[in-house]
């Protein structure tokens, strides 16, 4: 299997100088693991999996021991098995005044950021890795997606250009470092055993005892509603459950690190909003194997080209800013007489929006929503429509075209 440079691997570096511990967070089998392992050849850290449930029944019963059997530096990993290593971990640090004494992996991001909090506030640099970006793929250098001329060339000469076909083939073949460095070569089996194993049994380590029949049909019925607001009733009647149960298994797909939401842009000074979050998956192969499209040639031709092409899209845009070990401010807008824009980033006190679409040959008609956000607060700045279109360009001196392959 080919290893993939992770872009996050620069920012563990550097905060490993700053921070006693290092956590990095996200779903099973992006890498966590593989990536802390690879920073840490040739040097003494040690490496313990709490997945080896002697070492689990230690780090929970007698975590003082555990941490004395496991000396700094240490790797340990899925660490959210073991909650009560918190507080023992917060003692050891305040004592020894180690950078990087202790690196972590978890894969319940929520359970695991509460304990953190409660007792490793200020002592702990957390970060967030996803399944690979687009870039990552292509070996390109990772920088934040800003809407700035000199930025979107840069990142246009670390892509590799594809068309139309080529964008739904990555779009389909999903972004798992599996599938990606060649260790396995069929999406649709990979995507079949990942929900039957790692998905079901981390599902069950949260809510207790699930029907896993109607769990598939939970998330099949997400899937199916990638890039819309949430509609907790539409999802809970497709999957034959109430509503209160689908509330907690979209939360515990947000804990797992499958999906994020984007939330509705507001300020007291825009009125008329929508309420409701979108919602997106990190991973598009998984949107593709759940709702059962055979082929990328049949999802390019199919209904859902364009929601699955906006998910790609936005979890690209947020990949490139998490890669980079910040929080991606990005949000969508929407009003009531239906007017939206698909992204809208909030960054050094302007608003810059975006829109997607599936099109070769973007007009002035994509980009007159953009005035919506006039009325707001905080200034508007440039805008772009991210679209087929094979290059870098422009609708007007306030508007850039975007390839999607740039992303």
């Amino acid at each position: 299997m080919r290893y993939i440079t992770r872009a996050l691997e620069q920012v563990v570096r550097q905060t490993s100088k700053e921070y006693p511990v290092v956590l990095v967070t996200g779903p099973r089998q992006v890498g966590k693991t593989t990536m802390l392992r690879k920073l840490a050849e040739g040097s003494d850290r040690r490496y313990v999996s709490l997945d080896d449930l002697n070492e689990r029944n230690l780090a929970k019963n007698d975590p003082e021991l555990f941490l004395q059997t496991h000396r700094a530096p240490a790797l340990i990993d899925e660490v959210q098995y073991a909650p009560e290593l918190f507080a023992y971990l917060k003692t050891r640090v305040d004592r020894e005044r180690e950078p990087g004494a202790y690196w972590l992996t978890g894969s319940q991001v929520f359970k695991l950021m509460q304990g953190v909090q409660e007792s490793l506030a200020g002592r702990v640099a957390v970060l967030s890795l996803t399944s690979l970006s687009q870039c990552e793929i292509d070996g390109g250098e990772n920088a934040p997606f800003t809407v700035e001329f000199d930025a979107l060339e840069k990142r246009r000469r670390g892509r590799t250009s594809s068309d139309v076909h080529g964008i739904f083939e990555r779009i389909y073949r999903g972004s798992m470092p599996s599938l990606a460095g060649g260790q396995v070569s069929n999406p649709q089996i990979f995507y079949g055993s990942y929900l039957s194993t790692y998905l079901t049994r981390d599902v069950k380590e949260l809510s207790g005892t699930i029907d896993s029949l109607k769990f598939l049909r939970f998330v099949t019925a997400v899937a199916a509603r990638c890039s819309q607001m949430v509609n907790v009733s539409d999802i809970a009647g497709d999957a034959d459950v109430d509503q209160k149960q689908a509330k907690s298994w979209l939360r515990i797909l947000e804990t797992l690190g499958l999906v994020f939401y984007l939330r509705p842009y507001s300020n007291n000074l825009l009125k008329r909003l929508v309420k409701k979050p979108k919602l997106y998956f990190y991973d598009t192969g998984l949107v593709c194997y759940l709702t059962r499209w055979s082929s990328a040639e049949t999802l390019e031709a199919g209904a859902m080209n364009g929601a699955i092409l906006e998910n790609y899209v936005v979890s690209e845009l947020a990949k490139s800013w998490l890669n980079a070990g910040l929080e991606p401010w990005m949000y969508y807008y929407r009003d009531k007489d239906g007017k939206e824009i698909d992204v809208v980033i909030e960054r050094d006190g302007v608003l810059n929006p975006i829109e997607i679409k599936k099109t070769s040959n973007p007009g002035t008609e994509l980009t007159r929503v953009f005035t919506r956000l006039d009325g707001a607060s905080v200034p508007r700045g440039k805008g772009a429509v991210v679209c087929m279109k094979p290059e870098l360009g422009a609708i007007d001196r306030d508007n850039y075209i975007v390839p999607v392959w740039t992303i």
